[in-house]
């Protein structure tokens, strides 16, 4: 299972000497997200607050904490690994993996989720397919949500031990504590107000790093000549990607693991831009929670695609780091000519995790890296603090509501939402020994996407377009579907590492795109068998749950037809689709 959270460790070394002006950057940063927590809990008075802000947030604060919640530690750790592994093709995860799927979340899934008023994505499934596909699916988001907060602990505990020595206990006892005190303070609104102020300060902790680092290297132009030479030079048992595949995104066969440029291109569009893409951005409740705390359909519709602009230039300042680190750090440099440098994060070996790390120490000043360390730690508690605000939210409403104490006053749901967040924060300390299991948590992150996000998708775009599939076929479509991408997942090389049948000759990201692929096929299989032999519901109980059955002025804001074009859903759409097509034509 590789280093328990539990064990009492010793100091480890440390890879950066941080200066007491680093520290002083920290002190300042964790006492203004504790303010914003506490100026947060004046304005909750109930649980709608608490859980949803009160309805009440602009377009441009939610769409900013849409991509924030989103770009946590994992992100930035796990991107920059695969930008010094693989290299350009980890834009894929953006611009083919994110974008799209965001549009079309803001154009034509945004209208049910805010139109319905559900406080979250398992009480729509309740209100389209009844208990049996609701429970499944909250039971499978919440327990998502705890394990994938989990990574966030586990990665975070590894960095504050490599860059300040603590023991990986104290790391993690520390973290979730501050993380915990804004969250049960202010609810939602905290989150989402941290999340905006950590935007910011992981952009600009990011940017001095990646400015710095191209210095170095002489600009992109020697980036490239230098990837070229290492290519070049590199013994054939390092295994390293030939230049072109490292600078040119497509077909991305170093990325997916396909050897036939066909079929890379079709896991990666398939596999990642549709079925991980769209089952990730359209039904994970931590994104979609933020677009429901806005303040009109019209500001709902528009979060994520605000969200897309920045997001699409999010690959620039992750994802070159990492290709900045592969030829300019030594340990990274060894790693990838296949040796096996001592040290980095964790203590057992450099890995390709550990490139942000080692390009920090071997570029940035005192000051910027306290800075630089700030940002990471930011970019820590927006991923952690979506998965724990998304995860209070489900439990409360959809599980302990619903199955465990009805029709009790808003107080006690409200005092059950706090409870469970520290709850969930204590849990997820113990499952971030899940994550040490895993070599590249972005190898887990993907598999547990292709579990739990892919079939839920299938259910949720059949159910929403066909208005003939039925209750029954809801929750067995949802159980098939996650089953058979379990099962992919065992039968894969390396996916749960000593567990792992190895009988699919595919591993890693390549491998999560097949049990996603596999997972998504084999709902709409269950659900389209199940549907034929069981009742579908009368139509006159769909309206605004299936679009044939959803009047067309329920789905729009009357006044957005009045707003100047930069403040209209479908043109902000189109503009961010064009610089998305455009970016995927420059690389």
């Amino acid at each position: 299972m590789g280093q328990g959270v539990s064990a009492a460790l010793p100091a480890a070394e440390t890879i950066i000497d941080a200066a007491p002006v680093d520290y002083l950057i920290l002190v300042i940063y964790f006492g203004f997200v504790l303010g914003i927590g506490l100026l947060a809990r004046r304005s909750v008075s109930d649980s709608v607050d608490f859980f949803l802000s009160g309805r009440s947030l602009p377009a441009w604060v939610t769409g900013l904490a849409f991509i924030s919640a989103n770009l946590g530690a994992v992100e930035i750790m796990g991107m920059s690994a695969n930008g010094a592994e693989f290299g350009i093709p980890t834009v894929h995860y953006f611009w083919v993996g994110a974008v799209p799927a965001m549009l079309f979340l803001g154009v034509v899934m945004m209208p049910f989720y805010y139109g319905s008023k559900v406080r979250s994505v398992p009480e729509f499934m309740l209100r389209r397919f009844g208990t049996g596909a609701h429970l499944v699916n909250a039971i499978s988001f919440a327990v998502a949500q705890l394990l994938i907060a989990g990574v966030n602990l586990f990665l975070l505990g590894s960095i504050v031990r490599a860059l300040l020595g603590w023991p990986l206990w104290l790391a993690l006892i520390v973290a979730a504590a501050i993380v915990l005190s804004y969250i049960t303070v202010g609810g939602l609104s905290a989150a989402i107000y941290n999340e905006v102020l950590q935007f910011f300060v992981i952009v600009a902790s990011l940017l001095p790093l990646v400015l710095i680092g191209l210095h170095r290297v002489g600009g992109y132009g020697g980036l490239q000549d230098r990837i070229t030479e290492m290519a070049a030079g590199a013994p054939a048992e390092a295994g390293i990607p030939p230049a072109e595949q490292q600078l040119e995104s497509w077909p991305g066969q170093a990325l997916s693991g396909f050897d036939s440029p066909f079929w890379s291109v079709v896991g990666i569009v398939f596999g990642l831009g549709f079925v991980l893409s769209f089952g990730y951005w359209t039904t994970n409740f931590v994104e979609v929670q933020r677009a429901m705390a806005s303040e009109s359909i019209s500001a709902a519709r528009k979060t994520p695609i605000i969200g897309a602009f920045p997001k699409m230039f999010i690959p620039f300042v992750t994802i070159f780091p990492g290709m900045i680190a592969a030829v300019l750090v030594p340990e990274i440099v060894d790693l990838k000519n296949g040796g096996s440098p001592p040290g980095g994060a964790s203590g057992d070996g450099v890995a390709y995790n550990d490139s942000l790390l080692y390009l920090m120490r071997d570029v940035l000043p005192n000051g910027l890296l306290g800075l630089a360390i700030t940002g990471l730690l930011a970019a820590f508690m927006a991923g952690m603090a979506a998965n724990v605000s998304a995860f209070n939210t489900v439990f409360s409403y959809d599980l302990w509501e619903r199955y465990v104490r009805r029709d009790r006053s808003d107080d006690y749901y409200l005092r059950i939402g706090r409870l469970a967040t520290v709850g969930a924060t204590v849990i997820a300390i113990f499952t971030a020994s899940l994550a040490s299991a895993f070599g590249n948590v972005m190898d887990y992150i993907q598999t547990l996407f292709g579990f739990f996000n892919a079939p839920l998708f299938a259910t949720f775009i059949l159910g929403m377009f066909w208005k003939r599939m039925t209750a029954t076929a809801g929750w067995t479509g949802l159980v098939a579907g996650t089953g058979s991408a379990i099962l992919v997942a065992f039968l894969s090389e390396d996916s749960f590492g000593s567990a792992s049948l190895g009988l699919i000759p595919l591993g890693g990201q390549g491998a999560a795109f097949v049990a996603a692929a596999t997972a998504f096929v084999v709902d709409i299989v269950v659900s389209v068998a199940v549907t034929m032999v069981t009742e579908p519901k009368p139509a006159s109980e769909l309206k605004g749950l299936v679009y044939s059955e959803t009047p067309r002025e329920d789905l729009v804001d009357p006044d957005e037809a009045g707003y100047p074009w930069w403040r209209r859903t479908l043109p902000l759409a189109g503009i961010a689709l064009v610089m998305t097509i455009a970016l995927n034509i420059a690389f």
